[in-house]
């Protein structure tokens, strides 16, 4: 069993993505390649954006810190930290309104 400090990792991957020409910065907490689950945390700094693309299998998003704007096709999510949402299998775009870190967990299962 591994215990993460989200708090930690939320200040550490702002900070990156402070420092970043992207405005971005993320780091898998959980699973990865040949494994049936994935988390990472994605820190956005204000303004930055995840041009659109489609996830790799099912997916969830919630939002530890910030506001972002997620949009899929017409149809725009406001969300805010506390807030999850299952994402889309659609092509789908996200903004940052303000510094936000997000918790995504993709299932690897195919």
């Amino acid at each position: 069993m591994k215990k993460t400090a989200l708090a930690a990792v939320t200040r550490e991957l702002l900070r990156d993505a402070a420092g970043s020409t992207s405005g971005r910065a993320a780091r898998t907490i959980h699973g990865g390649h040949g494994l049936m689950l994935r988390q990472t945390v994605i820190a956005l700094s204000a303004g930055s954006a995840m041009a659109e693309h489609k996830s790799p299998g099912e997916a969830s998003l919630q939002v530890l810190l910030g506001e972002i704007v997620l949009v899929t096709g017409d149809t725009r999510w406001q969300l805010m930290a506390g807030d999850f949402l299952e994402l889309p299998p659609d092509p789908h775009s996200i903004e940052a309104v303000n510094d936000a870190v997000l918790l995504l967990t993709v299932s690897n299962h195919g």
